[in-house]
């Protein structure tokens, strides 16, 4: 078995063991900065949740020297929910640290550019900015093998394996941040979106279009044990929470699946997985353990 991610030096260390399962994105710098944003006349828009700047947790001494520009996708379609696979028991008050920890894990041991999460919630339900870029524009993140693109990663601060209580305040804070990113561009937390896999070591091969749950656990694009099965075990109520927050009284029809995460001119493949892996399942861009992943 692998150590399991701590927050401080022994998550730096860890997390050259902890984090798989996550892709550098590739670039897709849009010209237009408005691109991506919504339309005036965008239906079932929520309100922006309180969210905490990287200024609050990044500091001088842990910033990397030259940050890359970020990466954009034109919308968000889908949120992939994952856990840090870290200590259950911190103060709220310490969660700028924890999150300055895993940043310094991810871009130091393993020289990625950036935290691969866009966002972090701690139990108190404070909401983080992760990767850098505008929490309001539709940020490439790195937490989702094969399914980075169109997709934004929310990491909440813990561990969340069978068994272990899921802070209300925490889930309540994932519904709130969901609902707003994916109402920006209209869709459903309730419904499902296709989106291609850029990578065969996700859970389908590259190129496979794969239908998905707009609010989607890690572990349904990746085999891995992330976002732990307390975790996931939440994500209905997450995703009702969210339909409310949009405004959304009438049952979603989740037989109907939209193409709103299928990339325009991109040929349609059959999703089917490639098969799912009980034991190793890890997280992507976070800290796992035994592949574990957060």
């Amino acid at each position: 078995m692998l150590l399991g991610c701590l927050p401080g030096l022994a998550a730096v260390l860890a997390l050259t063991l902890c984090a798989s399962g996550v892709e550098r994105p590739t670039m897709l710098q849009l010209a237009d900065p408005a691109v991506g944003r919504p339309t005036a006349g965008s239906a079932h828009r929520a309100a922006r949740p309180p969210i905490v700047p990287r200024s609050v947790w990044l500091d001088r001494t842990t910033a990397r020297h030259s940050q890359p520009p970020p990466r954009y996708d034109d919308r968000v379609v889908a949120v992939f929910v994952h856990h840090t696979d870290s200590p259950n028991g911190y103060a709220c008050a310490d969660a700028p640290r924890i999150i300055r920890s895993l940043y310094a894990g991810q871009t130091g041991a393993r020289n990625w550019d950036d935290i691969g999460y866009n966002f972090l919630v701690d139990r108190c339900g404070t909401i983080y900015e992760g990767r850098a870029g505008g929490v309001d524009r539709p940020v490439t993140g790195a937490h989702a093998q094969g399914f980075n693109h169109r997709t934004t990663g929310v990491a909440a601060l813990g561990t969340f394996t069978e068994g272990v209580p899921v802070p209300r305040a925490m889930t309540d804070a994932i519904a709130a941040l969901a609902a707003w990113k994916l109402g920006l561009a209209g869709i459903d937390p309730r419904s499902s979106t296709r989106l291609v896999s850029s990578n065969g070591q996700s859970r389908y091969r590259a190129g496979t279009t794969a239908s998905l749950p707009v609010v989607a656990g890690h572990n349904d694009g990746f085999r891995t044990s992330c976002p732990g099965s307390a975790l996931a075990a939440r994500l209905p109520q997450i995703r009702r929470t969210a339909a409310r927050l949009q405004g959304r009284t009438t049952a979603a029809r989740l037989q109907g699946r939209t193409t709103a995460g299928r990339p325009q001119g991109h040929p349609t493949a059959t999703g089917r997985p490639q098969g799912r892996t009980a034991t190793s399942r890890t997280p992507t861009g976070t800290p796992q353990r035994a592949h574990r992943a957060p």
